[in-house]
């Protein structure tokens, strides 16, 4: 499966450096003007636009990882986690997806 950066880098058509640069940028806390404007030798030049959808897409990706891992956690102390259940939940490419499959396993 592949990471959260190589995600976004073939999303946004980016290369895997100057993601991985612009995600560095944002978890210290800079501001996408800021990035755009004073850091566009570590961006490669991206515009706005597509700095902002990687923020965006950067959180939504992150939420999605992180409920994965609550869903799994859940059905695993109930027991009931297989090894198909497991890579359907891992595949899954939108939280839709991940509460549909957790849904027959809700407490």
């Amino acid at each position: 499966m592949p990471t959260i950066p190589e995600l976004l880098s073939a999303e946004l058509g980016q290369k895997l450096s100057y993601i991985e640069n612009v995600i560095a940028l944002l978890d210290e806390g800079n501001t996408v003007p800021f990035i755009a404007r004073y850091r566009k030798e570590l961006h490669g030049a991206m515009d706005d636009t597509t700095l902002r959808t990687l923020e965006t897409r950067l959180a939504y990706l992150r939420s999605l990882q992180q409920r994965r891992e609550e869903v799994l956690r859940s059905i695993e102390t109930q027991g009931k986690l297989t090894a198909e259940l497991t890579a359907s939940i891992a595949n899954a490419q939108t939280l839709a997806e991940v509460e549909d499959l957790y849904r027959p396993f809700k407490p």
